[in-house]
């Protein structure tokens, strides 16, 4: 699930944590980078979590309509046509996504009425379950694109949902693009007659990739001084105190990819650390960095410091 990129974003968030403290040691922050890469797995139970809860709520509120005998309006109509959608009953239903959320602490989200009946409301609210809803009998291609088109319109940009990553796990918002956009494409390939069509997806499918991060920034902390020395010259007007913290952190794990890496072309290495730039930092940083390892990499070419293997790779 998680790619080359998401893997140095979690290196960086790492050694950003090491520089604001310097009593911490580098085997807390190889930790706290396994464990940011653990918890990716969390918010991917998390939130097919949430597509459960809100089968349940909208059962609940059924319930609730039937028992004190409410004349039916419109609105009872809607949240039944939404229970009777056979994918969110299979994810309801799921046994191995059961057991998956046992074992987990996670947001009592059927205690979080305010959030759920808003979510619902906006849910039935949108054009898209409008066309839903007027045919009247609905395939199963008809309850999984609706489910697709909900889950990008109302649950995946919900500001609540980003507002309690945020709270109870920074690494998350870091997450929540990658998990989603997998989410979506364990949806688009459900079966109601497949319960393997569920995926419960490893993290990391090449351990090579898990090794490259805790080595990336076992190398960005224990060569630091080095690493800062290097930028040395390489910053007209700007001594390294002056340099934001975000983009020096950004460029010492890119100059310790660019010579303790031998396998991965400089770039590679450039047009990521760029990229994570772009999002991460100020819009002007982009430029700086780009300028700043732009010198660095012909540096050390010219000084034959930059050994790569492989034909091709410089």
């Amino acid at each position: 699930m998680l790619t080359r990129r998401h893997i140095r974003i979690k290196v960086m968030q790492s050694v950003y944590s090491y520089t604001l403290s310097k009593e911490k040691k580098v085997e807390d922050e190889i930790a706290f980078f396994k464990e940011s890469v653990a918890k990716t797995f969390d918010l991917y139970l998390l939130i097919l979590g949430l597509l459960k809860a809100i089968k349940q709520y909208v059962d609940n509120q059924l319930i609730a309509y039937n028992k004190h005998q409410i004349i039916k309006d419109e609105k009872y109509f809607k949240l039944k046509y939404l229970s009777e959608n056979r994918f969110l009953d299979f994810i309801n239903n799921h046994s191995i996504l059961q057991k998956q959320l046992k074992n987990k602490i996670f947001i009592r989200w059927d205690l979080e009425f305010v959030f759920m009946k808003d979510l619902v409301e906006e849910m039935i609210s949108k054009k898209v379950f409008e066309t839903y809803f007027n045919n009247k009998k609905p395939s199963e291609k008809d309850d999984l694109q609706w489910l697709i088109k909900s889950f990008k319109n109302s649950i995946a940009p919900s500001s609540y949902l980003y507002n309690y990553l945020e709270d109870h796990n920074l690494t998350w918002i870091d997450d929540l693009p990658v998990v989603n956009t997998f989410i979506l494409k364990t949806l688009k390939q459900l079966d109601l007659n497949n319960l393997q069509s569920l995926k419960f997806p490893k993290l990391i499918e090449n351990t090579d990739d898990l090794q490259f991060g805790i080595e990336l920034l076992e190398k960005a902390i224990t060569k630091e001084e080095m690493l800062l020395k290097e930028l040395e010259g390489k910053t007209p007007n700007w001594g390294a105190e002056r340099i934001a913290r975000i983009d020096q952190v950004i460029l010492k794990i890119a100059i310790a990819e660019l010579l303790y890496f031998p396998k991965i072309p400089p770039k590679v290495s450039l047009n990521e650390y760029l990229e994570i730039a772009k999002d991460y930092s100020t819009p002007n940083s982009n430029n700086f960095i780009n300028g700043v390892l732009d010198k660095l990499v012909r540096e050390f070419i010219d000084k034959k410091r930059m050994i790569k293997e492989g034909r091709g790779l410089l």
